[in-house]
């Protein structure tokens, strides 16, 4: 215990989630939790994993091969993996009336990705209120409108556990046979219900907050700002890509508005969430593409998705703005950015592309395969989406090995866990004088 008061924050967030996993992947390897009752270690540790890293990649069906307990603790890996452990340590402590210390304020601030230590407790306590009744809502509506299909206690079910799927951004289902939402292509109530918890679910809390607070306080951030254009650019710009390359290929045979549904639920979903409308194995290789992108920039800090974040991506654009108007600061809304920011923006993308590039060239040395899937799969997995062109089911050992640890680096941040195993995190005290290298 004394060892756990004196982690620093990022070692603790990188410790909590890890325990997690390790629970998750004991409990999932009992036989109540296998519907043949057949355990397998390596199963469970990559499933748990897949759900509290919030990504969704699965080795075996969800629906059939776990019965309704290896659901329930599914589930419940999703809600903790996507809120953090430090949101639950947070609802004990208001539930049993616990004083919060310091060093947990501090924890929560590097879970939430928060600017300061102030004010962090009132923002995890809005973010319990909020997350919970969205899924509540999104549940009901799934339940009423599924239940003269499947009846109303399935139907309940059904809605708890695919709207908590969603507002985490994990794309775990239960329709059986890897179909995901195959079934509800042009289901408006569907699309639109599960469309909206993905997109809310990746804004982050911060921007949450504010968009609620919007009529009261008429203001927004410069953060939630950039989070919002960048995040309505993405989405409009993929669906219009898939909606004008895939017209008359992937989406064929269905009407425009059926068209522009699935391109839309396509793009929301690839950039963190892993459900699909459509067999994504018959898009074009250009789409394909546009999925790799979309997953690599992901959603927002603080937020249930992965990637590099909105924010990070449109910092390097506005860098590259900046510079190419000939101007000596980085400004976006009459405002500077500092130079420190744009340097971690910087690490944070080359620590991706690195992460990135390592785990792909391991997978494939230990098995040689296409690029493209191989390329496709990695992405989605640092990325923690869950999209897949097939390759998981068929993983050996070691490569199930290599993708349970690149979902892993996703959820927690390269960056987060470079600094978790630093030894020294002091400031140095020397600075050296200037030296030049050519660039360019």
């Amino acid at each position: 215990m004394i060892a756990i008061a004196r982690m620093s924050p990022s070692r603790l967030l990188v410790a909590s989630f890890a325990a997690i996993i390790l629970v998750g992947t004991l409990l999932l390897a009992t036989p109540w939790a296998v519907r043949d009752g057949q355990a397998d270690i390596m199963t469970a540790l990559f499933t748990a994993t897949s759900a509290t890293c919030i990504t969704g990649l699965v080795t075996v069906d969800t629906a059939t091969h776990w019965t309704t307990f290896g659901h329930i603790i599914i589930m419940l890996l999703v809600q903790v993996g996507g809120l953090g452990v430090m949101s639950f340590a947070t609802f004990f402590a208001f539930l049993f009336g616990w004083k919060i210390q310091l060093r947990q304020r501090l924890a929560m601030q590097q879970a939430m990705n928060y600017s300061t230590v102030g004010g962090v407790v009132k923002i995890f306590r809005y973010l319990l209120l909020t997350t919970f009744t969205i899924e509540a809502l999104a549940a009901l509506i799934l339940a009423i409108h599924w239940t003269p299909t499947y009846g109303a206690a399935k139907a309940l079910w059904f809605g708890l556990f695919h709207s908590i799927s969603a507002f985490n951004n994990a794309g775990f289902d239960l329709f059986g046979n890897f179909r995901s939402l195959t079934a509800f292509t042009t289901d408006v109530t569907v699309n639109l219900t599960l469309s909206t918890l993905l997109i809310a679910g990746g804004l982050g809390f911060m921007v949450l907050y504010e968009l609620f607070r919007y009529r009261q306080d008429r203001i927004l951030s410069l953060h939630s700002k950039v989070v919002l254009i960048t995040t309505a650019i993405l989405i409009l710009g993929g669906t219009a890509i898939i909606l004008i390359t895939e017209y008359q290929h992937a989406l064929q045979g269905l009407p425009l508005w059926g068209k522009v549904m699935a391109a839309y639920f396509q793009t929301a979903s690839a950039r963190t969430a892993g459900f699909v409308t459509l067999d994504i194995n018959s898009f074009f290789l250009s789409s394909h593409m546009l999925m790799i992108m979309l997953m690599f920039i992901g959603g927002s800090p603080g937020s249930t998705a992965g990637g590099i974040k909105t924010s990070t991506f449109a910092l390097l654009w506005i860098a590259i703005l900046s510079r190419l108007r000939g101007k000596r600061d980085s400004e976006i809304f009459e405002r500077r950015i500092p130079d420190s920011d744009m340097f971690m923006a910087l690490t944070i993308v080359l620590m991706y592309v690195v992460t990135l590039i390592t785990m792909s060239f391991l997978f494939i040395l230990s098995h040689q395969q296409d690029f493209l899937p191989v390329m496709f799969e990695m992405t989605s997995a640092l990325g923690t989406v869950g999209l897949s062109l097939g390759l998981t089911p068929s993983h050996t050992p070691l490569e199930q090995i290599l993708v349970i640890i690149t979902m892993f680096l996703g959820r927690v941040g390269p960056l987060t866990l470079g600094f978790a195993l630093a030894h020294n995190r002091t400031r140095p005290l020397i600075r050296y004088p200037e030296g030049k290298i050519m660039i360019g």
